[in-house]
């Protein structure tokens, strides 16, 4: 078992009392952190708290929100409410949104004057993890926004990739692929968030070397609609397109090995094709859910 280090017990003092296991342990759960903050808060401490009072949370990693969804939570809203209070900080001027950033947009939206709200001291470096694990685990970030969220986790709860991936219950494979994202030029990066490129052409351009070979083909993929395989082969018959150092190389064991890596960047959990079985792994019910979601599949209650 590794021995904690100073910094390592001072990022835990940080997360409060409470809290700290919540992050720490074999697995990290937004769902848990705010069921346990709700479930210390007694109604009379849910505040009222006027909307134009409130501002963006400086480390919440979605930059991009869904009109289409945002204007369906606002109908709810306003028929039924803020089913859930958001959780804020009290600053020197109003508050700011620790989590519920949907919320409070939706019920701009609704016209809504106040929005309920619990009001929590917590540091600078607990609002970053809240938020950076509320919209992991419960919003479909753009790739290079869930890559970027992934490596400010990793880096203030000092994790490794084999780590990281095994508290929030991913592929090894699914983080690296992500976090390589963030080597690609910005200009590339841009046309990635802006669904310009998809998620597996970007993989491929991130396990090159030359940026200017990753523009180019970038500009290619736009315009001549080159499809992932035909960049794969691209880059791997011609010697003039040199690839990352000590990059991890995908094991080819069966035909369906492409296919199988495909699935697992999109479905950001661990597959296996084999035996003519595709097997898919989930950590939980909303995990199965989200998954089903991102295949597109619907099941009748």
């Amino acid at each position: 078992m590794k021995e904690a280090s100073k910094e390592d017990n001072s990022k835990r003092k940080a997360l409060g009392k409470g809290l700290e296991e919540l992050f720490y342990g074999d697995s990290i759960d937004y769902d848990k952190v705010e069921e346990k903050i709700i479930n210390e808060t007694s109604k009379d401490e849910v505040q009222e708290i006027p909307i134009d009072k409130l501002r963006r949370n400086p480390y919440q990693p979605r930059k991009v929100f869904d009109d289409e969804k945002l204007n369906e939570l606002a109908e709810s809203i306003k028929e039924h409410g803020v089913f859930q209070p958001i959780i804020v900080k009290k600053s020197l001027q109003g508050y700011e949104i620790i989590a519920g950033e949907r919320r409070v947009r939706a019920s701009k939206l609704a016209q809504k004057e106040t929005i309920p709200a619990i009001v929590r001291d917590f540091s600078d470096q607990d609002m970053m993890q809240i938020a950076v694990l509320e919209n992991l685990q419960r919003e479909n970030l753009n790739a290079i926004e869930e890559a970027q969220a992934y490596k400010k986790l990793q880096e203030n709860l000092n994790l490794t990739q084999e780590e990281l991936a095994k508290k929030l219950g991913k592929s090894r494979s699914h983080i690296t692929n992500m976090l390589g994202l963030l080597n690609l030029p910005d200009k590339v990066q841009k046309q990635v968030e802006n669904n310009e490129i998809s998620m597996a052409h970007a993989r491929v351009l991130s396990k090159l070397e030359d940026k200017n070979q990753i523009e180019t083909l970038a500009t290619k993929i736009k315009s001549s609609q080159m499809s992932v395989r035909q960049l794969e082969d691209l880059t791997k018959s011609h010697e003039n397109y040199k690839r990352v150092k000590n990059q991890t190389k995908t094991k080819q064991t069966n035909e369906y090995s492409y296919l199988q890596e495909q699935l697992i960047d999109k479905l950001g959990t661990k597959v296996k094709i084999t035996n003519n079985k595709l097997e898919i792994n989930f950590t939980n019910a909303k995990d199965l859910n989200r998954i089903l979601e991102i295949m597109n599949i619907e099941i009748e209650d």
